[in-house]
Formats: structure tokens, sequence, C-alpha cells
């Protein structure tokens, strides 16, 4: 779906360079959506076979506890996700990344796109508060590793230290 990278190199380098572009975008940009946008945008152009890369937003007018729709690129997705519930709202209750290698086996799984086998969810955490969720899909199995986690972890650092 998305254009593949016309960057050279090892997956580090090609993440090093990655992490180096978001950050040229957000450092003189104070707004939040802005931002997300273009990150989003980045990484649809950098990651290859995926169908699905965005963010949802802790909704802070809740008293619920719920992730609403942010900035993203492909099919149009589920607008409200509820902390605990699938993969993104794993990621948000617990504060941590959930790496799932098939969607199918995952307990709870909400199937926005039904074309995706494998997703990675990396919390965006600015200071101690969560104030969403990194979802990256892919219409393939195993589509993401520990180098994926690393490096996808230090971009979302990145960009939280600019919201």
């Amino acid at each position: 779906m998305f254009a593949k990278s016309n960057y050279s190199g090892t997956r580090e380098e090609q993440y090093t360079l990655l992490i180096g572009q978001v950050h040229a975008l957000i450092q003189d940009e104070p707004n939040r959506i802005a931002n997300l946008a273009n990150a989003s945008a980045l990484l649809g152009q950098f990651l290859e076979d995926i169908n699905w890369v965005g963010f949802y937003l802790v909704d802070e007018q809740l008293e619920r506890k719920e992730l609403v729709l942010g900035p993203f690129q492909g099919l149009p997705a589920c607008v409200r996700i509820p902390f605990g519930k699938g993969v993104c709202g794993t990621a948000a209750e617990r504060m941590e990344t959930v790496l799932v290698p098939d969607v199918h086996a995952f307990p709870g799984h909400i199937a926005c796109d039904a074309a995706s086998q494998s997703e990675i969810v990396i919390p965006i955490v600015v200071g101690t508060k969560l104030v969403g969720v990194l979802d990256i899909d892919s219409p393939s199995l195993n589509r993401f590793d520990d180098v994926d986690q690393r490096y996808l972890e230090q971009f979302v650092q990145k960009l939280a230290a600019a919201l």
C-alpha cells in the first residue's frame, strides 16, 4: 500500500535516519496534531509491508479511559478503543509496547482492517502521563521484530519530547 523506502544501509542505520528526520520535522512545531500527522506520513513512507500506521490519543474529556483515533495513513479505522481492549487498548492500559506476530491469536483483537495479520503498538508517554499510542499494522504475519520495537520506541520517545 505504501511506497517502498529509498533508504539504503542496515535496518539500524535506516531507523537512525528516520529518527533524525522526525526530529527535524517536529523540532520547531508546537502543534501536536501537525506533528503526529507528519510522523504518520513519515512512517508510512519509510516502513515496508504495512497497511496502516497512525495514532490513537487518550480522550481526556471522558471519565472512562478510552483512546480516540488521531492522525493516520491507511484505510478508515476504528474511532474509539477502550483501555484494555484489543492490542491498542492493552498497550495503553499496560503502558508498554505490545508486539503481536499474529493478530488472530491475540485475545480480544479488534479487526479494523481484515487484511491486518500482525501489529505493533507503542505507548506515547510524556513525563509519566500516557497521551496515546502509535499503532502499526501489516498484512504479513510476523512482520515486526525486536529491531523494529527498539527503534520505533526511540522514534516515539523523540516524538513525545515535542508533544
